[in-house]
């Protein structure tokens, strides 16, 4: 027997490194030439062969029932052409499904991109343009071997909703 579906209302707040920290990193522009350090995406991806791509998504509104995690990589995302977004994201556990209550999201502007902590739960990119192109830093393999998904929908009955805060 289904849950009945409870849709809760998730303000996105402004991206900063101190607020999204414990989910991963945000990495703003830096000067050319400057040396690595701490404002760089720390990388997790000695699990298999990186793959850095683009990929085109089309709007798919700004609601989701489910969320994932990967467990053996970080990962990257960030628009192109200067487009923001929102994602929906859960702090890293090794528990098969995130609380509910302790999902945030957060709008991104177009200068930025960030980098999902290793097991940080996420649900998106979401966005209000027709479609956007993200580049994505991933493993050659992590939609299929490194891809755990709860469904909040039928384990908690609940759906989500990304709104402009």
């Amino acid at each position: 027997m289904a849950l009945p579906l409870t849709l809760y209302q998730l303000s996105a707040q402004p991206i900063t490194p101190e607020s999204f920290a414990p989910f991963g990193q945000v990495i703003f522009p830096s000067a050319d030439e400057a040396p690595f350090g701490p404002a760089d995406a720390q990388l997790k991806l000695d699990a298999g062969i990186p793959r850095f791509y683009i990929m085109t998504l089309m709007n798919r509104g700004m609601q989701f029932r489910t969320i994932t995690q990967h467990r053996r990589c970080t990962q990257c995302l960030g628009a192109l052409e200067g487009k923001d977004w929102v994602i929906g994201v859960a702090p890293p556990g090794a528990a098969e499904q995130p609380n509910p209550q302790d999902i945030r999201a957060f709008h991104i502007p177009g200068n930025c991109f960030i980098k999902l902590e290793v097991g940080t739960w996420h649900g998106g990119p979401y966005f209000e343009h027709p479609a956007v192109s993200f580049y994505n830093l991933e493993l050659s393999d992590t939609n299929i071997t490194d891809h755990h998904t709860c469904n909040l929908a039928q384990e908690f009955g609940l759906e989500f909703e990304i709104v402009n805060g």
